[in-house]
């Protein structure tokens, strides 16, 4: 036990270099905001720089030991989603961005709703959960986390009238609201090419190739790869502990305490 251990929390660790990295690309970043006039996105560096911290915290506060594969996640997550993706517009210029952070805060925050939950697994005499209810507990708190993130998102967008549910230009509508007989029977349309805006001070503004939808299908989008990322998880986690050592990789994203990694 522990050798395995040794393996996966060794020193210096992966993670440790990564995360001088990354905190030292955004401090330069944090310098160019500030120093351009942009306190949004200045503010938003000082908060990565934060979040950094967070495996320390769950050491300290919780005696919780995060592997090395796990805490790099964490690190690459956060830096390439906020500093490469907000601040240097990564999800503008490669539409699969957000996509693939997406299946990798789901497979990660599987990881943490599943190790959570077999941590708790046997402490108490009562408690005794079967592989599938680990693995559905763990795929469950991916989903509720990933719900949230969505409800901030849609939060921000209406109150501090950002664009985090990015809008994306579709072709194709049903609406009960455009069928004009108070009747619940959607009106179809297709092929929709262009759509005009008309603002009240006689200005117009087209949006060309169909009509702009303002965040549902980039929501559904964000928790249909979550549950995809917490699916290949908690699977392969399932099968690591009614097979054990079989899956032997889903231990380098399962945090431990503190008292099991120093035995």
């Amino acid at each position: 036990m522990r050798k395995i251990f040794k393996n996966r929390f060794s020193k210096p660790k992966t993670s440790l270099f990564i995360c001088i990295i990354l905190r030292i690309l955004t401090v330069i970043s944090l310098f160019i905001e500030f120093g351009s006039g942009n306190i949004k996105n200045g503010v938003l560096c000082i908060v990565v720089l934060i979040i950094f911290t967070l495996p320390s915290i769950l050491y300290k506060s919780f005696g919780l030991v995060l592997p090395d594969a796990m805490e790099t996640a964490i690190y690459v997550f956060i830096f390439s989603s906020a500093i490469l993706g907000e601040i240097n517009n990564f999800y503008g210029l490669l539409p699969f961005w957000d996509t693939v952070l997406h299946v990798l805060s789901g497979f990660v925050l599987a990881g943490v709703g599943f190790s959570l939950a077999r941590l708790m697994n046997g402490r108490k005499q009562k408690l005794r959960m079967s592989a599938l209810y680990i693995a559905l507990t763990g795929i469950c708190f991916s989903l509720t986390a990933g719900l949230l993130w969505e409800f901030f998102e849609f939060t921000c967008d209406n109150w501090l009238r950002t664009d985090m549910q990015k809008d994306k230009v579709i072709k194709n509508i049903s609406s009960v609201e455009l069928n004009g007989k108070n009747e619940n029977e959607p009106l179809k349309i297709d092929d929709i090419t262009r759509t005009e805006i008309y603002f009240k001070n006689g200005e117009r503004y087209t949006v060309e190739g169909g009509y702009l939808d303002t965040g549902l299908n980039d929501t559904m989008k964000d928790l249909s790869v979550n549950f995809i990322g917490a699916v290949i998880f908690c699977t392969a986690g399932f099968y690591h502990m009614k097979n054990r050592g079989k899956y032997e990789f889903v231990n380098c994203f399962i945090p431990v305490k503190k008292e099991e990694y120093c035995q």
